[in-house]
């Protein structure tokens, strides 16, 4: 199957947020970070590209920026059920390929959205795609909150956890915390492709004990037998906004960058 003009981006978007309250909206370089989320998104070839939120005060910056705009019920738990609502709403056909893009992410890679949902198209049997790229310290393949997954030999996830997978058994016999030599281990990136059928769906699966442990969303997907697909990629990403410092890194490099959204 090959991408045609049925793929479209889907940006999630809310105002409460623990560490960063207001986040959605604050200033990036003169515009609202979920703004120029949209327009990283609109410069990866997706036919549409909407922005889906419980917010009125996002919903009216976002229209005076002329960018679609879905209003959604305030009780999702999470970003992927807020989608769901308006899949559901538009009555997306079963195969349309849906991409989630997190609303802090501002500096991610028009390309990489691309591919992720090529990824998708090209694997027939799975109803998700996702992306990572290779982990090269210790201090990442310890680290609980970045997320490690596993794949087999066709690139569909095996698992994803917080804990360091693979687990070089010999080379960490001895208790010390190292990044053995040419270990497969892969760091996953937060963005998804969906098909709009599974998309639908999604928000009546049961919550699995898996998902409960690690905290982990997508382990619900292959817990109830469904396939995600990987995309590699060996570019990592530019890291998303949750903190002030946060924030004001990601402020400093649009800075140092003036084209960045004027692709």
């Amino acid at each position: 199957m090959s991408l045609d003009h049925s793929w479209l981006v889907m940006i999630p978007a809310r105002a409460a947020s623990t560490r960063l309250p207001g986040k959605a909206l604050a200033d990036i370089g003169g515009a609202p970070m979920v703004v120029r989320v949209a327009q990283s998104a609109q410069a990866s070839g997706a036919s549409r590209v909407i922005v889906a939120t419980d917010d009125i005060a996002i919903a009216q910056v976002v229209n005076r920026h002329d960018i679609s705009v879905e209003l959604t019920s305030p009780k999702h738990p999470t970003g992927t059920d807020r989608l769901a609502e308006v899949c559901a709403r538009l009555a997306m056909p079963d195969d349309t390929i849906v991409v989630n893009v997190q609303g802090d992410e501002p500096l991610i890679e028009p390309s990489l959205i691309t591919e992720v949902a090529h990824t998708l198209a090209a694997h027939t049997e799975a109803s998700v795609a996702t992306a990572a790229c290779p982990i090269t310290s210790a201090e990442a393949l310890f680290d609980p909150n970045i997320v490690k997954v596993v794949c087999d030999h066709r690139y569909r996830a095996l698992y994803f956890s917080r804990a360091p997978i693979p687990w070089a058994r010999d080379a960490l016999a001895d208790g010390g915390r190292k990044l053995a030599a040419n270990l497969p281990a892969w760091q996953h990136i937060g963005l998804y492709a969906y098909r709009a059928g599974f998309l639908r769906a999604f928000p009546a699966l049961p919550v699995g004990r898996l998902e409960t442990f690690e905290s982990l969303e997508q382990l619900r997907v292959l817990e109830q037998g469904h396939r995600i697909v990987v995309h590699h990629t060996h570019v990592p990403p530019a890291g998303g906004v949750d903190t002030p410092a946060d924030l004001e890194r990601v402020r400093a490099y649009v800075a140092a960058n003036p084209g960045l959204f004027q692709r």
